[in-house]
């Protein structure tokens, strides 16, 4: 048997033996993560011609192993100047990787350039296969079955664990519906803070009691008074940012007690819910509003720029009492639904260009120098007039105030 034909072997004796020692459960959610019909179009048409080569960045290397812990950002920064345009990247490689989510570490991605255009493959081992010289093993089967549920190893698009805390803690409310929300109205033992393992006691809002009327457990996150987020250019409220505090469970339902007086009088009095504090951020307080806890999501982020031109502002730093944001930090900006932005929208940060003084003409005029783009963040939670958005990458502190536009 020749040394290249003994290679291909071994590769097929080595796939056969992962097929047979184990039965790999996926889970289903994973499987379909969203591809938009506009990103298979796009990977259709630069599966025809490739890349440009001038669209590289500019150290994208000839070969990359993929490693656990990579994303599909992380994978389209490192061959492409632009993260977001993903979907050129899948469509480099159309006919190997059908689904762009389903990219595993160990597989080796291969950058062929030619004619002025680049292309990437997957490498399937034939390349090691044909070496003269390559390391022939003999594997040895036996028969055996292993039934194993393993999590699912494809890449996510970003590094969920920075995000998802941010998706149950912020919420942005309106004022009225915050008003009317159900409060806390006591503790035990006339305490005025509350943590983990704490009883409290909760009532409803305009004639609405806290029923404790569902089958299953009701659930509510606890939030701290609403703060109104401005924007920085008009002034004008467009939200209220309700702090989160932590998470309570319902335990019995308000109701109405009647008792006689000492005047034989008929007294009714209000017996407020029993809650109970199931987990806490930081202290909760009388008079802080319980809102219903939201079914449980599984979320996707697709980065893509935005349909239509925008232009936008920062709002806020979330959590920090500062101005000043850096990597990984989640903002608030002041564009929302209403504004076309949506989950996954991708903004370009600008940094304010200095004034300057002209000191070298006579008349000694004021200069504005340009705004200059200082990094990238990511949209992944909306509401009609504001979003929580993720800084991605930058290259100097963010601030609020900070204008936002569509990426190049």
């Amino acid at each position: 048997m020749t040394t290249h034909l003994m290679a291909k072997t071994q590769v097929a004796l080595a796939a056969f033996a992962v097929l047979t020692s184990a039965l790999v459960c996926v889970p289903a959610s994973a499987q379909n993560l969203p591809v938009t019909d506009a990103q298979k179009a796009t990977a259709n048409q630069v599966a025809q011609k490739g890349v440009a080569l001038t669209d590289l960045a500019p150290d994208a290397p000839d070969r990359y192993t993929v490693k656990s812990g990579d994303t599909l950002w992380d994978i389209s920064k490192l061959f492409l100047k632009s993260p977001w345009r993903w979907p050129e990247l899948w469509g480099m490689n159309l006919e190997q990787i059908q689904n762009p989510h389903r990219i595993y570490p160990g597989q080796v991605l291969v950058l062929e350039r030619s004619n002025g255009r680049a292309t990437l493959r997957l490498d399937d081992g034939s390349a090691l296969a044909g070496q003269a010289g390559a390391d022939v093993r003999t594997v040895k089967l036996s028969p055996r079955n292993r039934i194993e549920a393993l999590p699912d190893s494809a890449l996510p698009t970003l590094k969920s664990s920075v995000i998802e805390p941010f998706l149950a803690e912020p919420i942005i409310v309106d004022a009225a519906e915050f008003a009317a929300a159900p409060r806390i109205v006591s503790a035990q033992e006339g305490r005025v803070l509350l943590t983990r393992g704490d009883r409290a006691y909760a009532r409803g809002q305009s004639g609405s009691p806290l029923l404790d009327d569902q089958p299953k457990e009701k659930l509510y996150r606890v939030f701290r008074a609403a703060t109104p987020l401005k924007d920085p250019e008009t002034g004008l409220v467009l939200g209220y940012e309700a702090v989160y505090a932590g998470r309570a469970k319902l335990m019995g339902s308000e109701t109405t007690s009647d008792e006689t007086d000492a005047d034989g009088k008929t007294v009714t009095s209000i017996v407020p819910a029993r809650i109970d504090i199931i987990s806490a951020k930081e202290e909760i307080r009388v008079g802080d509003r319980l809102l219903p806890e939201p079914p449980r999501e599984i979320r996707t982020f697709t980065p893509h720029a935005p349909k239509e031109p925008l232009s936008g502002r920062i709002v806020s730093v979330y959590g920090s009492a500062v101005e000043n944001a850096a990597q990984n930090q989640v903002v608030v900006i002041n564009k929302g639904k209403l504004d076309g932005v949506d989950t996954g929208t991708v903004l370009a940060i600008l940094k304010n260009g200095a004034r300057v003084i002209d000191k070298q003409d006579p008349t000694r005029p004021l200069l504005k120098l340009p705004d200059e783009r200082n990094g990238l963040m990511m949209v992944f939670r909306t509401f009609d007039r504001l979003s929580y958005a993720l800084i991605l990458d930058i290259t100097d502190g963010v601030r609020v105030g900070d204008r936002l536009a569509s990426p190049k």
